[in-house]
């Protein structure tokens, strides 16, 4: 057997191989986005078999096989399992799960990923958050920990600072906010609201521990699913299958 490293991080999909065995994707501070081989993870008596599940945070340690890392041990720190019983709550979940795969990278730092991801599946355990608003938090969020977050402090297309009060417009092709002078050929460009704005500006910059902290009004709350989710789309090129089941069942 190789040596032995250890890791900590998320489980963010698992997958049947052969008859007892499973395949997870871990996301993990050290080595970002790393599979591994979990053996005998489906036998009933086996001590892997919460552990290997979606939504599992704990330290785990590998040895590195042929073609993969291979789950020597692990001790979980928080599994969540009562998201099960949430609908479509344990959909918005499987979401975040899937956004944070499809950007994670190995040999990556995942630390701020994973922090979010914890953050995010509490909040959604809330029952004073409302779901829709931690979405768009999340993603928001994610895209900002990825290097994609939107101009939202000056206007994105002369660079200069805003000013309280102004009229402003959020544009998906400006990548940002743009003043009424600049609203030049983007044809997108949608009237966007104080309120949704601080928002907004609240979400890139707050500490990770103060992101669901608020909650905004309905009006405020559309607005913020209309910039955000376009947002996270035209920045995207993949077909997210639990967002699919999600948005059927609200």
């Amino acid at each position: 057997m190789s040596d032995l490293i250890t890791v900590q991080g998320v489980v963010l999909s698992a997958m049947p191989v052969g008859e007892y065995d499973k395949r997870i994707v871990l996301l993990t501070r050290e080595r970002g986005k790393i599979s591994a081989f979990v053996k005998g993870a489906r036998r009933q008596n086996s001590p892997f078999m919460a552990a290997a599940s979606p939504f599992v945070f704990g330290t785990f340690t590998l040895f590195e096989g042929r073609s993969s890392y291979n789950l020597n041990q692990v001790s979980v720190t928080h599994h969540f399992v009562e998201l099960a019983g949430e609908q479509p709550g344990i959909y918005y979940g499987y979401y975040f799960l899937e956004l944070a795969d499809y950007f994670g990278r190995e040999g990556t730092d995942e630390r701020e990923m994973m922090n979010l991801l914890y953050v995010s599946v509490k909040a959604l355990l809330n029952p004073h958050m409302d779901n829709r608003l931690v979405r768009c938090i999340f993603e928001l969020r994610a895209m900002t920990e990825q290097g994609f977050m939107p101009q939202l402090f000056q206007c994105a297309g002369c660079e200069r600072e805003l000013q309280e009060g102004e009229e402003l417009f959020f544009s998906q092709e400006a990548h940002g906010i743009l003043g009424r002078e600049c609203l030049g050929s983007a044809g997108d460009a949608r009237r966007i609201s104080q309120a949704a704005l601080y928002a907004l500006r609240y979400i890139v910059t707050v500490p990770m521990g103060k992101l669901y902290t608020f909650t905004v009004t309905e009006e405020v709350l559309r607005e913020m699913e209309h910039v955000i989710h376009i947002y996270v789309s035209k920045n995207t090129d993949k077909k997210f299958k639990s967002l699919e089941i999600l948005e059927m069942m609200i």
